[in-house]
C-alpha cells in the first residue's frame, strides 16, 4: 500500500510546477514537448539557408545551434536567472523555446542582399529592442493592443505563404519546380498532417508535422530525392561554435528586425498567458510576463551568437500544458537537456538538411496559415468597429501596399524608406502610430468590453 502511495504521489507531482517526479515518469513528458516541437524549430533555418545559400557543414552547424539555444533558452524559462531584488530573466513557468517563424518572410529579404552575415547582425542588435520591452513592460504595453499584433501576424502569414508555396513546389529555382513527383509528395505529406491533426489523439497529434516529415522523408528516399551525402560525411560528436560568419550591420535590416521582435515578445506575452490560465488557472504576473520577454531577448542574442535566429516561446507547446495539464518543471527540462545533448551530434542536423524541399514544404505550409488565421484571430478579438476598421484599412494599404516597394518609396527621405524597407516591417510601425494617433474612445471601449462579457 505504501508503494502504491508513492507512486500516486509521483504521479501527481506533473501537476505541480515544483517537485522532482521519478526520471521514468518525467522523461517521456518531456521529450513529448520536443517531438510537438523538433521539426518546427529548425525548419525556419532550412529556409532561410537556402535563401542566404547556405549549405553543408555551415547549414548544420547552424541547426546544431539552434537546437542548443533552444534547449538553454528553455532552461532559464524554467529556472530564471535574478537580476536585482525584483527582477529576473526567465518566467519560471513551463514555457519551451524555440526558432520563430515570424522572422523568416523579413531575414530573407535581407538575406537577398545582405546575406547570412547581415540576417545575423540585424537579429543581434535589433533583439535590444526586446531587452527594453522586458524591463518596461509595465508602462508599454498599451501600444501592443490585439490590433497591432493581429494586423502582423497577418502579413507575416501572407509572406510566408509565398514562401511555402516555393517549398510545396520542389524549391524556387530548382529544374523540377513543380514536376508531378514534387507536388505529390508535398500533397501526400500535408494529408498526413491534416489527418492527424484532424482523427489523431495524444502525441500522434501534437506530434503531426514530425510523423508527417518521417514518412515524407522516407518516400522521398525511395524515389530518389534525397540527397546522403552530407548526412555520411557529418560526423558524431561536436560542439557548437559561436560567430562562424562574418556579421554585417545595416540599418534598414536592423530596423525590421526590430519591428519583429516587438511582435516576437507579444507572442511571448500570449503564450504565457495561456500557460498561466491553461496550468494553473489564473492570468500570468507582471513578473513572470516580464521575465518571459527578457528570456525571449537573451535567447534570440544568444541565437544571433551562435549562427542562428531568433527565439521566442512556442504555441504548440502551450498547447501541449493546457490539453495534459502537466506543469511541473523537471519534466519540461528534461526535454530541454535532450535538446542541448542532439546539438552536439552533427548527423543528426544533417538528417533534417537533407529532407528535401517538396516534404518540407507540405508540412510547414499548414504551419504558415495557422499564423495567418492567429493573427485574423486576434484582429476579431479587438472588434470592427469603425475606428479599427479605419486603422486597419490605412494599415494594410501601407504596410501591405506600399511596404517591401522600393521602386514607389525610392524618392522619399531615407528615414521613410526604412520604414517601408519591408511589409511586416512597415506593417507594424504603422499600426502603432495609427493606434497612438486615434486612440479608442470610452465608447468603443464599453463596447469591446460588452461583446468580451456575452462571447464569455
Amino acid at each position: 500500500m505504501e508503494t502504491q502511495a508513492n507512486n500516486t504521489n509521483s504521479r501527481d507531482l506533473v501537476y505541480q510546477l515544483e517537485g522532482r517526479p521519478p526520471l521514468a515518469i518525467a522523461f517521456p513528458l518531456g521529450m513529448q514537448h520536443v517531438l510537438a516541437m523538433f521539426a518546427s524549430n529548425l525548419a525556419p533555418i532550412l529556409i532561410i539557408a537556402g535563401a542566404c545559400g547556405v549549405a553543408g557543414a555551415d547549414l548544420v552547424m547552424m541547426m546544431q545551434c539552434a537546437m542548443l539555444v533552444s534547449g538553454l533558452t528553455t532552461f532559464v524559462q524554467l529556472y530564471p536567472i535574478k537580476i536585482g531584488k525584483n527582477r529576473r530573466i526567465g518566467a519560471n513557468l513551463p514555457i519551451v523555446m524555440g526558432t520563430s517563424f515570424n522572422f523568416v518572410p523579413t531575414a530573407i529579404s535581407v538575406g537577398a542582399t545582405a546575406g547570412i552575415g547581415g540576417v545575423i547582425g540585424a537579429s543581434l542588435v535589433g533583439s535590444l529592442v526586446e531587452v527594453f520591452m522586458g524591463f518596461f513592460y509595465k508602462h508599454i504595453k498599451r501600444f501592443f493592443p490585439p490590433l497591432v499584433v493581429g494586423s502582423t501576424l497577418t502579413v507575416i502569414g501572407i509572406k510566408l505563404m509565398s514562401a511555402g508555396v516555393g517549398y510545396f513546389g520542389g524549391g524556387s529555382g530548382s529544374p523540377d519546380f513543380g514536376s508531378i513527383q514534387n507536388v505529390s509528395v508535398a500533397f501526400m505529406v500535408l494529408g498526413i498532417v491534416v489527418l492527424l491533426q484532424r482523427f489523431g489523439r495524444g502525441l500522434w497529434k501534437t506530434a503531426a508535422l514530425l510523423v508527417a516529415l518521417v514518412v515524407g522523408y522516407i518516400v522521398a528516399f525511395f524515389l530518389g530525392m534525397v540527397d546522403t551525402t552530407s548526412i555520411v560525411e557529418a560526423a558524431w560528436f561536436s560542439l557548437p561554435m559561436p560567430f562562424q560568419f562574418k556579421l554585417t550591420f545595416e540599418p534598414a535590416a536592423i530596423l525590421s528586425f526590430a519591428a519583429l521582435y516587438v511582435t516576437s515578445g507579444l507572442e511571448t506575452i500570449g503564450n504565457t498567458s495561456g500557460i498561466a490560465i491553461a496550468g494553473f488557472d489564473r492570468e500570468a504576473t507582471e513578473e513572470e510576463t516580464s521575465g518571459g520577454i527578457l528570456a525571449d531577448a537573451l535567447g534570440s542574442t544568444v541565437a544571433a551568437v551562435f549562427n542562428s535566429l531568433p527565439n521566442t516561446a512556442f504555441g504548440q507547446n502551450a498547447g501541449i500544458v493546457s490539453m495534459t495539464k502537466v506543469v511541473n518543471k523537471f519534466c519540461i527540462a528534461t526535454g530541454a537537456a535532450m535538446l542541448v545533448i542532439s546539438s552536439c551530434i552533427p548527423k543528426l542536423g544533417a538528417v533534417f538538411a537533407a529532407i528535401p524541399a517538396s516534404v518540407m514544404g507540405g508540412a510547414i505550409i499548414t504551419v504558415f496559415s495557422i499564423i495567418l488565421l492567429n493573427g485574423m484571430k486576434m484582429i476579431a478579438k479587438a472588434g470592427f468597429s469603425e475606428r479599427n476598421l479605419l486603422v486597419l484599412g490605412v494599415t494594410f494599404a501601407l504596410g501591405l501596399g506600399i511596404g517591401g516597394s522600393s521602386e514607389v518609396t525610392a524618392n522619399l527621405p531615407l528615414a521613410v524608406r526604412f520604414v517601408f524597407s519591408d511589409s511586416v516591417t512597415s506593417t507594424c510601425i504603422v499600426a502603432i502610430i495609427l493606434n497612438v494617433l486615434f486612440p479608442i474612445t470610452d465608447e468603443e471601449e464599453a463596447e469591446r468590453a460588452r461583446k468580451a462579457l456575452l462571447d464569455a
